[in-house]
């Protein structure tokens, strides 16, 4: 009698363990999520900034200064809930300012228009990855949030279901032709 009790504690330890082991798994992937989100707004931001300071540093045309600031000035100020559209028109102003590659070269010959254009080309490169890195993050945690385990444990606590951040991050062509 014993010995069938010392295996069922045994078994009961091991479980316990590896459920405590699955919830600390999830947990680190819940502070992955959290390091890569704030990696991505900090890009996003940037990206944003380099765009305003950009488009109110007289080198463009006016009409596209003023796609450009709005655009830039709406992702700075969007709400939670619509961030990624107020992201997505960003890219689509980028995009649509930098379609023809004659407004980099006027970017570009202006004074310190070089580094204005290089650190708008590095912003441009970074989201993409920084989105990257947040959404795979949000899938493996969604991955393991799925297990009947987590679910029927309730090892996730209350922390909110992981969601990814979809926008439209296709660079200008002018500006990832220019770079590599």
């Amino acid at each position: 009698m014993s010995a069938t009790l010392i295996w069922i504690l045994a078994v009961l330890l091991a479980i316990g363990l590896y459920l405590s082991w699955t919830a600390g798994r999830l947990d680190r992937l819940h502070t992955r999520i959290d390091a890569a989100r704030a990696a991505l707004d900090a890009q996003l931001l940037r990206r944003a900034s380099v765009a305003q300071e950009l488009a109110t540093s007289k080198v463009l045309d006016p009409a596209a200064s003023i796609v450009l600031y709005e655009a830039a000035h709406a992702a700075r100020q969007a709400e939670e809930e619509q961030r990624e559209v107020a992201e997505s028109e960003l890219s689509q102003a980028l995009r649509a300012v930098f379609a023809d590659a004659q407004q980099l070269e006027g970017v570009r010959v202006a004074p310190g228009g070089e580094a204005a254009a290089r650190e708008l080309t590095e912003a441009v490169r970074r989201v993409p990855m920084a989105r990257r890195f947040h959404n795979d993050a949000v899938g493996a945690a969604r991955r393991l949030r799925e297990h009947r385990k987590v679910r029927w444990f309730r090892l996730a606590g209350h922390a909110p279901f992981p969601l990814a951040f979809e926008m439209d991050d296709e660079a200008p062509a002018a500006l990832l032709d220019r770079a590599t």
